[in-house]
């Protein structure tokens, strides 16, 4: 593996014609406005974004980029993106994303998480232009059993609800993949660089999305309504949206250089000292909006996991990727932008948030 520090240097991207699959989504409209910001052309695929509110329509990135409504369930309409627009690289984000959403509709949730992907990576597959992939799946691949130390990159894969194991099939079918079509030992006659990304809990300004933590605070502090906890104790590897992201770019430095080490799978989560409980989170929020009150709910809903971490051992080692915000700054972030983005330029609000990243990567 390289030992260079690539940190942000993300001149690579420059020119380069990236599609973002999910782009209206959350974490996906944010990885744009970056890429646009390193000079990328962005080309993004995905369904509406779920509420006018959310980051997509607010920083008005449709008139930034190739803004494409379709299904990634649909090889058909893929393939001829894909021919159409001959991207260099793609980074696939497109999901259902939410554990307690996938109870209501388990169909769909693997239908898009399993049968998405796999039409991805076929895409990929055939496509002549792509260099290099990065297939987004999740912290919750992993065999969840409780454990207090965090999860390696290296451990049992599974998932006991409908979505945490709908990505542990999409880590194993973009396995698959690599092995029989993207091997490391083949590069040279396939020419495909393709790693997967597990990251944790993301939090971060943009997201309204049901049944998430800091969507759910956010609505109840603005309703002036008591938040309702369903887990307090759980605990989840929260961080800013910006540190995987950021992750995800350096390691896609890596696999735009043509460097077959950085194959496979990564985690990017924060240090063990900012996995805090869901009530910390609701109360360290509150602290920071300036009022706001919360209730413990008695029906706690579907089974979720209550201890989850991961280990970024891998990513810190040969990414040279560290966590740079601590929690109390990535919410301080996140509550900046809640209270501004009615009375702001949210691209510009966006920016001003991953120029402060950017200089912390430095210091």
């Amino acid at each position: 593996m390289g030992v260079e520090d690539k940190r942000l240097n993300l001149d690579k991207y420059k020119g380069k014609k990236v599609l973002v699959t999910g782009h209206t989504g959350f974490k996906g409209s944010w990885l744009c406005i970056w890429l646009i910001k390193a000079g990328a052309s962005v080309i993004g695929v995905s369904k509406d974004p779920y509420t006018k509110y959310d980051n997509f329509v607010l920083a008005k990135l449709s008139n930034k980029i190739v803004d494409l409504r379709s299904d990634i369930r649909n090889l058909d309409e893929m393939e001829k993106i894909f021919d159409k627009y001959e991207p260099e690289v793609v980074f696939h984000l497109a999901a259902q994303p939410l554990v307690k959403l996938s109870y209501e509709m388990p169909v769909e949730t693997f239908d898009i998480n399993i049968k998405g992907t796999i039409n991805i990576l076929e895409c990929i597959r055939k496509s002549k232009s792509v260099q290099a992939g990065i297939i987004i799946t999740s912290d919750k691949c992993y065999e969840n059993i409780n454990q207090i130390w965090g999860y390696k990159e290296t451990d049992r894969l599974g998932g006991y609800d409908p979505y945490s194991c709908s990505k542990a099939c999409a880590e194993f079918v973009t396995g698959s993949y690599i092995n029989c079509f993207f091997n490391p030992n083949e590069c040279k006659d396939h020419g495909k660089f393709i790693a997967t990304a597990r990251a944790g809990n993301v939090i971060g300004g943009g997201d309204w999305s049901k049944d998430r933590i800091i969507p759910d605070i956010i609505r109840s502090l603005q309703n002036k309504v008591p938040i309702v906890i369903r887990n307090p104790i759980a605990t989840r590897p929260w961080q800013h949206v910006l540190e995987p992201l950021r992750g995800y770019l350096m390691l896609g430095n890596h696999l735009i250089s043509h460097e077959s080490e950085f194959i496979g799978a990564w985690n990017f989560g924060p240090n063990s000292n900012d996995i805090l409980t869901v009530k910390d989170i609701v109360s360290r929020t509150i602290k920071l909006w300036g009022e706001g009150d919360f209730i413990i709910a008695q029906n706690n809903g579907p089974h979720e996991a209550e201890l989850l971490s991961i280990d970024c051992t891998k990513a810190k080692r040969y990414i040279k990727w560290n966590p740079i915000l601590g929690i109390d700054e990535a919410l301080k972030m996140t509550v900046e932008w809640y209270k501004g983005y009615k009375n702001s330029d949210v691209y510009e609000l966006c920016m001003k948030q991953i120029e402060t990243i950017e200089d912390k990567s430095f210091e």
